[in-house]
């Protein structure tokens, strides 16, 4: 792998994959970026990792404030990673006119 596409990724873990912040740290134009992920399946697969990565680190800082008993923290999860038992947001709609009368909306993710 080539030099620039190797301090790319370093600056990609830098910044958790934030791919404006590392194409600044390396002084290279985010449609460099796009076309080393595109074209290249080996970086592709590095990026993608790093991704997860810093899902995992958000994942953890979410915990940290279920932790600590942040309310905001706790429903987002609930709505989130507990729908099988129930937590989610339903919505009823009243319509006058003859195409439906109630109407129930699930809130996915």
């Amino acid at each position: 792998m080539q030099h620039k596409k190797k301090a790319l990724i370093e600056a990609l873990e830098k910044t958790l994959g934030v791919v404006t912040d590392a194409c600044e740290l390396v002084n290279i134009n985010r449609c460099t970026y796009y076309r080393y992920y595109n074209e290249d399946n080996e970086f592709k697969e590095i990026v993608d990792s790093i991704q997860d990565i810093a899902l995992d680190f958000a994942e953890s800082k979410l915990n940290e404030q279920i932790d600590v008993g942040n309310v905001t923290a706790i429903i987002f999860y609930l709505k989130t990673k507990g729908k099988k038992r129930g937590y989610i947001e339903k919505s009823e709609i009243e319509h006058s006119g003859n195409a439906f009368e109630n109407v129930t909306i699930e809130f996915k993710k």
